[in-house]
């Protein structure tokens, strides 16, 4: 069975919200497993147990939120050299561009080596069907190309 981890923070339900879609998108694909976790509660034992990951995230000052930060921060050491080219996409909240925290979060997938599969999806102001229809294609996306082999 493929497994796909989500991980995310949300403070005001907007990123929860997109969360929610991306699980919506990877559990339409046969054969997955999908795990969603608050970043705090998300593990090392999680990143390397998954197949696919996606982190979503606000964007606070410009920047993303320090509660997906200290996974990556958490996470890193041992991780390393265990998760090359591991299948990874991107979700932010924006209250501005976003183009900050996805920035950062890019710079972090590169130390880690993940590989970037899809375009990231970024909400500036209201969630609206829209970005929700993107974030499901994107959780489909990541599931259905990590439960093919194509990725």
């Amino acid at each position: 069975m493929t497994k796909i981890l989500i991980v995310y923070h949300s403070q005001t339900g907007h990123t929860k919200q997109m969360a929610d879609a991306v699980v919506g998108g990877a559990k339409a694909i046969d054969g997955v497993e999908v795990i969603l976790k608050k970043a705090a509660d998300a593990t090392l034992h999680d990143l390397l147990a998954c197949d696919g990951l996606a982190v979503g995230t606000p964007e606070n000052f410009g920047y993303m939120s320090g509660m997906v930060k200290d996974f990556f921060d958490r996470t890193y050491g041992g991780a390393q050299d265990k998760v090359f080219r591991k299948p990874f996409v991107v979700f932010i909240s924006a209250g501005n561009d976003g183009k900050g925290a996805l920035r950062a979060i890019e710079r972090i997938a590169l130390g880690f080596k993940f590989k970037t599969v899809f375009t990231p999806v970024i909400a500036r102001g209201k969630i609206t069907d829209e970005i929700l229809e993107q974030c499901r294609e994107l959780g489909g996306t990541l599931a259905g190309g990590c439960a093919m082999g194509i990725y």
